[in-house]
């Protein structure tokens, strides 16, 4: 850590870097909790977008809570990356999943930035240690890997990369936990990291399955809300498997079960993504959100989101 670094509880004014869905989730969260950003995109209609975002996320953060002094009139977007970045006291990028922009963009950010103020990535594909190798100051980058959307899913990994420091890593965890979220500070990188690879494999198998003729895209979807998604929310899937066990938990589960791991039940290798494919998909999400325009969804997703995270939040109260 540096001398010009200062505590995560500290932090008034966040720079974001790149603004589409998961930028301007980020944006909405970091306005929500009361500190001035500074956002730049390369887009030309950027900051209409952002803007529209952040309107549509207010109604939400707003019944969840905002935080003394939070308001939408903290955004401000500006010309250049240089330009957002010049006062800032953190970083987070945003930029599309393409390697070799991350790794020249983040090497810009690390530039411009002021020494000391930790730079941290939202890549979901790439692990920090081929990003950060074209950055002037590497120990001071993190990946603070977010959820769809930032400004309502806690959840946020931080893990560093080989060139990064310990301290930018605790940083970022403190820094993340006192803007509100829930943090998973991971021992090592992990291709995909957690939440991601878990889900991905749900995912995989959902392709095979419509690609096979065996589920439609709304028996998938309701496989989860109406089945294990109910159970997740408290616990996830190795205690809901210790519940399933009885008596015995984890160890008679194993000891029961095991061997049915082995059956071919699952396909995790993804299948070929054909035209095919891409329509069943296209056309299946059409007729199970019954046509419904995507801002509907958002908001209708949003509402539930909350009264989950609001029960879970009583039952957890009881503990």
């Amino acid at each position: 850590m540096t001398e010009s670094t200062i505590a995560p509880a500290e932090v008034g004014h966040v720079a974001c870097i790149g603004a589409g869905v998961i930028g301007g989730g980020w944006v909405a969260h970091f306005l929500a909790r009361g500190y001035r950003v500074t956002a730049w995109d390369p887009a030309d209609d950027a900051a209409e977008k952002l803007h529209r975002l952040v309107e549509l996320a207010w109604p939400a953060l707003t019944e969840l809570g905002l935080a003394e002094g939070a308001s939408r009139d903290n955004l401000t977007v500006v010309d250049t990356l240089e330009n957002a970045v010049a006062g800032a006291e953190f970083v987070q990028e945003s930029a599309p999943e393409d390697l070799d922009l991350k790794r020249d963009l983040l090497a810009r950010i690390d530039a411009a930035t002021p020494a000391g103020v930790v730079i941290s990535s939202s890549t979901s594909g790439f692990t920090m240690t081929e990003m950060q190798d074209r950055c002037p100051t590497p120990q001071r980058l993190v990946v603070g890997h977010p959820f769809n959307p930032p400004y309502l899913i806690p959840l946020v990994e931080v893990v560093g990369g080989e060139s990064t420091e310990d301290w930018a890593v605790r940083w970022a965890s403190e820094f993340f936990e006192v803007a509100g979220k829930s943090v998973i500070t991971m021992d090592r990188e992990v291709p995909g990291f957690i939440a991601n690879r878990l889900q991905e494999a749900i995912w995989r198998e959902a392709l095979h399955m419509v690609a096979n003729g065996e589920a439609t895209v709304e028996q998938i979807d309701a496989s989860i809300t109406e089945g294990p998604g109910l159970r997740w929310p408290l616990f996830g899937p190795c205690l809901t498997f210790h519940l399933a066990g009885g008596e015995g938990g984890m160890a008679h589960m194993l000891d029961h079960f095991g061997p049915s791991l082995k059956a071919p039940w699952t396909r995790l290798e993804a299948p070929e993504l054909t035209g095919e494919l891409r329509d069943r998909m296209v056309d299946g999400c059409e007729e199970a959100s019954g046509g419904r325009p995507i801002p509907e969804l958002v908001a209708e997703r949003d509402q539930a989101v909350i009264a989950v995270m609001r029960a879970m939040q009583q039952v957890r109260g009881t503990r």
